[in-house]
């Protein structure tokens, strides 16, 4: 079996999927824009092959490399970047190359636009929050006529919270269209909601081979905006309607062969016309696995390697668990180095060091949306999960 993986030298821990599926006897061909010698060794090992292009934003040198691996290797079966950034490219080259093991081009509006994504929601009757396209302010005061302040503007296609805020009343709305942006954004009713995700690796024939999820106590958009710590958490148990709600969401946008992350609002109170305290809506889907540090967080928390499971996937559509495994909360907290705190690292590392499983400095590039020096822990309970992040994050006085 022969597999492409597009840019697998970033994130870094992306070696651990081809390393992956090198142990499983698949050839991994590898595709970036750095000489070969400066990937990690890691990643050197487990490529059978390697081809630098100038660029990865290039498409015909990536479909030139793609040619060049069939010349040498055989047909094609896979070509995944697992990447958000490189969704549509990885699309449009299996429907160049007829590699029918993901996603073709024709399905990529509904992955990538938000908007797209509510249609597809509306048409299998899970509910999401009401929105526009920004197109006029005077489309945007009847807007508001039905569903009221606060709105929050997104970029219609994004991933995280980037450039997303919200709108509190008509006199931000007027200064948003002054602005004229650039890129459609979308306007939607704000939620007071907790965040949780379906996080999953889905087979061939659309069902579940690993389900997981997390809830987020602080959304992205404040972290980003009010630069405020940013704290998520692996749960050991995937809710029972969360699980239902993420299934019907793989079969509506017809998912098959790959990891994703599903994003959901659970209410916090009863709000009209979206529902009750503690129901579920559709935020987005991505069609990927979840960033940053997640992954681990996700083999800590299920005491598995999504790495080897997705491989597992990947070569025999199903995967192989450890019956009766630990299971753990998987906190991540990362604090903001312009908030003072009043625990040092060296005081979190002496009184949590016991479920401190990872600290690291966060790149600048990153650190908007996930802080600047970040910490899992893996926890025994919520209450320890608790007592954790108010001891991390307690500031001075």
């Amino acid at each position: 079996m022969n597999f492409v993986f597009i840019s697998p030298h970033f994130p870094s821990h992306f070696w651990r999927f081809c390393a992956a599926l090198n142990e499983k006897g698949i050839k991994v061909l590898g595709i970036a824009d750095v000489p070969h010698d400066q990937l990690l060794p890691e990643l050197q090992a487990a490529l059978s092959d390697y081809y630098q292009v100038h660029s990865l934003e290039d498409g015909d040198a990536v479909l030139k490399a793609i040619g060049w691996f069939i010349h040498r290797h055989g047909r094609i079966d896979w070509i995944e970047s697992n990447n958000e950034y490189w969704l549509t490219q990885d699309a449009w080259l299996r429907t160049m190359f007829n590699v029918t093991t993901g996603p073709q081009l024709v399905v990529m509006d509904s992955y990538k636009r938000k908007s797209a994504m509510k249609a597809v929601y509306k048409k299998a009757g899970i509910m999401s929050a009401p929105a526009i396209i920004a197109t006029t302010l005077d489309d945007a005061l009847g807007f508001i006529k039905k569903v009221g302040y606060p709105l929050v503007a997104k970029p219609d296609t994004g991933v995280g919270a980037n450039d997303t805020y919200q709108i509190n009343d008509e006199a931000q709305l007027r200064a948003f269209f002054h602005k004229q942006p650039l890129r459609p954004y979308l306007l939607e009713q704000f939620v007071n909601g907790e965040i949780c995700s379906y996080d999953a690796l889905i087979g061939s024939q659309g069902q579940p081979l690993y389900e997981t999820g997390n809830i987020t106590r602080v959304s992205v958009m404040d972290v980003v905006n009010e630069k405020i710590e940013s704290i998520y958490m692996i749960v050991p148990q995937l809710a029972k309607d969360l699980e239902a709600l993420g299934r019907r969401t793989v079969d509506a946008f017809q998912v098959k062969s790959r990891l994703v992350h599903f994003e959901f609002f659970r209410l916090k109170e009863d709000q009209e016309g979206l529902g009750k305290k503690g129901d579920l809506l559709g935020l987005e889907v991505n069609m990927r696995p979840s960033g940053g540090f997640t992954p681990d967080m996700i083999n800590y928390a299920g005491s598995v390697d999504i790495h080897r499971l997705f491989a597992e996937m990947v070569s025999q559509d199903r995967v192989h668990l450890v019956e009766n495994r630990k299971k753990y909360f998987c906190v991540f907290v990362g604090l903001q180095d312009v908030r003072a705190y009043a625990h040092s690292h060296q005081d979190l590392i002496a009184d949590w060091g016991h479920r401190i499983v990872h600290h690291d400095r966060m790149p600048e590039a990153l650190s908007g949306a996930m802080g600047n020096q970040i910490y899992l822990a893996q926890c025994l309970s919520r209450d320890e999960v608790d007592a954790f992040v108010a001891y991390a994050c307690e500031r001075q006085p």
